[in-house]
């Protein structure tokens, strides 16, 4: 098969489609389709369904993971992707510290390599070939021929090895268990435990994880399930709330065996005894584990494998805390009975059973032995014809120690010492060399590093061809191609016109395109500031991803501003993201890019986004003026310029500037902004009102934020202190069902809470309707602190009081500006939910100056204005009140001000 460029399609063959082999599949459908390098895979494996392998074929519910769901992403890049899989999969409650069954797992591997294979359509071309690969021979032109169980062949130009572990040769068993029909070698295969009698004894050979997998796949009452190794140990159990990793001391690396082992038990005892648990050293240590193991001498690691091996494997690969409870249970039942010793002889009895004699004389008759085990340590260890192939013809040598084979990145090392053939290995067969290396960590970082070095190594033809670059409406250049662009230019057009459907004109864009990165950030940056539908981590990691491959430098900066938005930067020492630092990567990449509409959108807090938060407010107002010459007076970034000129108080002209705008682009969702707030802060609320009003029905039935301009009719209504026309709003335009989402916290919430403290709103608010219709984390775990300050109104609206506390908790673990001022925030709604009033007057007041921090527009902030207005009357402050209120009225016309300010009396 050829290319569109005209050269032959390059075939890639994965061998194994378990755990291993399918995320390299993933890797290799995602990086090609970004790449638009066109590519033929082949997956050979006789299993019904790619991504379960042995591991996770299990039906058994019991069966869990051995790592929590938050360690078992398949992309190192994005390690909550499994844990958002499975709440969106029916497990909504679901942590990042649980442990999912296996066959979830499967599934969930099955489902990911099923969505890269849609996705890279087009580009990647898969075949399943449901037969086993019997050897791997290389033609003269340089590829490679894979001989196939059914007799057929593969040509391919790469080939991976993804087999999984070799299944063990059961070299310990006595003749008289090897020959025995009562011996089952692998428990694994398709009903190998069919015969076993609910009432027959067994005996698991070896107590690690497989052995527990089967005591919970035998255990019942009426039977006793026996377990022997050498040590008689089992696994640790995980805890049930596990702590952070400890980072091990520095140059352990540089350490011969015998003083590494003395620091590393100095290390766990020092994390035992300071933490608690010796857990958090294991974890800490096991990212360095493939380097410690490298700085070994070969005499050096075969003394670890006799002398430490089994201590290290049942401390490091843990049961999962409810495995670990059913395993003590059967073993306080005597249900499983477990023993330190080695078979040293199996003979029949006559009911068909076995007696085994231990080398110590002790014995045990047993209907049923089960080899437990593990792989073995050689790469053609279960007689693998396609292995033993490969090291007789020199095409692979076996690794250190004759564990698995010898490597170079994954590159697998000829009898000569060369790495220059397209042949791939990953997981159990670099063993060897790496030690840890066949849990999902590990074997997801090998993935991504085989597909990168499998597309390098494809010949040169297949390599995307240079085109001249699309750009978007402003003339800035777009990495992608024409269709693409004209998506993003939609997505972009709507963006700035606070239009619907952005969203799905950007997913155009990264479906055309899967490596278009600014497609990918403009999602990512939707759904984090937007409250959009939008898996906002995924979408991050693809914009990472894809600017790696190609961007020029006004794309890089401008993902790393969404990184650093969404993220946050590490800088205050705390591990959490700090927004300040997204605002700066934001100022320095219009500094750089000031013709970039879609970053100076970001930067202004209009009705889409939360801007950039200062002090005193100038910032946005300094880019917005410093980014004027770029756009020679286009609506867009005059309706941005008339809103932060309503901001300053500069209310004519940021009106005439409004209205400049609507004349050129009647759709400007920025300038009807601009100018609702024109009539608001002006006191213009009737010709507010019915001018807002009309537009709302019909030129702004396309506005992506059509909850928010009802909004403001709703605070006109308010100032004009009309109760039943605010109520006939929230139920018509606001209320859940009609709004939902972020909206719905940050408009419909914070409106009722205004109605209340205006006493506009009598008998009990419909609060709690919002926060239903609100995602949970969303309330009270947002990421923003615009979000955050309008889910604790929220909440309070709600009398909430226990939410309104978990939401301060997590604030003071968040970024810098919840931390300073959505912590007061929330103790000072607290206060009003406790009636403390006068601790509420304390905090709100000495909040009001670093209100702006949070973002969002004045009359947004405004809301704890109002909030300490009714705490000053309830805490008898009425001449507070009074000089508040008069303040207010000379700003502004307001009926609802006046009503209150008489009803203070002189």
């Amino acid at each position: 098969m050829t290319s569109s460029s005209g050269f032959p399609r390059p075939t890639v063959a994965i061998v194994g489609a378990g755990a291993a082999g399918a995320l390299v599949a993933v890797q290799l459908c995602e990086t090609a389709a970004r790449r638009r390098t066109p590519l033929d895979l082949v997956l050979v494996d006789p299993a019904p369904e790619a991504g379960r392998g042995v591991a996770y074929s299990t039906q058994d519910a019991d069966h869990r993971l051995n790592v929590p769901v938050g360690g078992m992403s398949c992309y190192p890049d994005d390690p909550g992707h499994f844990l958002r899989w499975l709440t969106n999969h029916g497990e909504p409650t679901i942590t990042a510290a649980d442990f999912a069954p296996r066959y979830r797992y499967g599934s969930y591997l099955a489902d990911t390599l099923g969505r890269a294979i849609i996705a890279a359509h087009g580009t990647v071309s898969v075949r399943r070939l449901r037969t086993r690969a019997t050897g791997c021979t290389e033609t003269p032109e340089g590829r490679f021929r894979l001989a196939l169980g059914n007799d057929g062949t593969v040509a391919a130009d790469s080939v991976v090895l993804a087999t999984g572990p070799a299944p063990g040769p059961s070299a310990w068993a006595p003749d008289g268990l090897l020959g025995s029909p009562r011996f089952v070698p692998r428990p694994w295969s398709p009903g190998a435990l069919d015969g076993v009698a609910d009432s027959d004894d067994v005996l698991l050979v070896g107590t690690g994880l497989t052995a527990v997998d089967l005591a919970l796949v035998l255990d019942r009452p009426g039977r006793t399930v026996h377990a022997v190794s050498r040590t008689g140990l089992l696994p640790q159990p995980h805890a049930v709330a596990p702590l952070p990793a400890v980072l091990p001391p520095r140059g352990l690396p540089l350490l011969p065996l015998h003083r590494l082992r003395r620091e590393v038990m100095r290390y766990v005892a020092e994390t035992r005894r300071t933490r608690g648990d010796w857990r958090p050293a294991f974890d800490g240590l096991r990212p360095w584990v493939g380097q410690l193991w490298q700085g070994l001498t070969p005499e050096e690691r075969a003394e670890f494998l006799g002398r430490d091996a089994t201590r290290w494997n049942v401390h490091r690969h843990r049961m999962a805390p409810s495995t670990a409870e059913t395993i003590t249970r059967a073993r306080a039942a005597r249900r499983l009975r477990i023993h330190a010793g080695r078979i040293a002889s199996a003979a029949p009895r006559q009911d068909g059973g076995l007696h085994v004699s231990f080398a110590d004389g002790r014995e045990l008759d047993v209907a049923w032995v089960v080899d437990c085990t593990g792989p073995g340590l050689a790469a053609d260890a279960g007689g693998d014809p396609l292995w033993r192939g490969l090291l007789s013809d020199g095409l692979a040598v076996p690794g250190p120690l004759g564990i698995g084979v010898s490597t170079h990145a994954g590159c697998l090392r000829d009898g000569t010492g060369s790495v220059e053939r397209p042949l791939f290995t990953l997981g159990a067969p670099r063993r060897g060399e790496l030690w840890e290396t066949t849990a999902i960590p590990e074997i997801r970082t090998q993935a991504k590093e085989v597909a990168e070095a499998v597309l390098a190594a494809l010949p040169h033809g297949s390599r995307s061809v240079a085109r001249r670059r699309p750009t978007d409406q402003f003339g800035l250049s777009l990495s992608t191609h024409a269709a693409a662009a004209a998506a993003y230019r939609s997505g972009l057009g709507r963006v700035i016109t606070v239009r619907a459907k952005a969203v799905e004109a950007f997913a155009r864009a990264v479906e055309l395109d899967p490596g278009f990165a600014l497609g990918h950030a403009a999602l990512a940056l939707l759904g984090h500031e937007g409250g959009a539908d939008v898996d906002v981590a995924r979408a991050l990691a693809d914009a990472q991803r894809s600017v790696r491959d190609r961007a020029d430098d006004r794309e890089r900066s401008f993902v790393d501003v969404v990184t650093r938005r969404i993220r946050g930067h590490a800088a205050d020492g705390r591990g959490n993201g700090d927004a300040v630092d997204g605002d700066k990567a934001l100022v320095d990449h219009l500094t750089r890019f000031p013709g970039d509409a879609f970053a100076l959108g970001i930067a202004v807090p209009t009705i889409a986004f939360a801007g950039v938060g200062d002090l005193d407010g100038t910032l946005a107002l300094r880019l917005v003026e410093g980014t004027a010459s770029a756009y020679e007076g286009h609506w867009f970034h005059t309706s941005l310029l008339s809103f932060v000129r309503q901001e300053q108080g500069r209310i004519d002209e940021a009106g005439e500037l409004a209205r400049t705008a609507l004349s050129v682009e009647p759709a400007s969702g920025h300038a009807v902004h601009a100018l609702a707030h024109v009539h608001y802060e002006s006191g213009a609320h009737r010709a507010g009102r019915d001018w807002l009003d009309d537009w709302i029905g019909n030129r702004g039935r396309g506005a992506v934020h059509r909850a928010h301009f009802s909004w403001h009719v709703a605070l006109h209504e308010l100032a004009l202190d009309d109760s039943a026309a605010v109520r006939r709003r929230w139920f018509a335009q606001l209320a859940p069902g009609q709004v939902n989402g972020v909206r719905a916290l940050v408009d419909s919430g914070s409106l009722l809470w205004r109605a209340r403290m205006s006493r506009n709103w009598a008998g009990r608010l419909p609060a709690d309707g919002v926060l239903d219709a609100v995602a949970r984390d969303l309330v009270e775990r947002p990421s923003t602190a615009f979000t955050a300050l309008h889910g604790a109104i929220a909440l309070t609206a709600a009398g909430d009081l226990p939410a309104l506390r978990r939401l301060r908790h997590h604030a003071a673990g968040a970024d810098r500006v919840q931390r300073e001022v959505v912590v007061p925030l929330c103790r000072a709604l607290e206060a009003v939910l406790e009636e403390e009033w006068a601790t509420a007057v304390a905090e709100l007041r000495g909040l009001l100056p670093s209100l702006r921090r949070v973002g969002g527009s004045a009359a947004q902030r405004e809301v704890v204005e109002e909030t300490l207005l009714y705490a000053l009357v309830e805490a008898g402050h009425r001449d507070t009140a009074r000089r508040l209120l008069e303040e207010r009225l000379d700003r502004r016309a307001s009926p609802l001000d006046r009503r209150r300010l008489t009803g203070l009396g002189v």
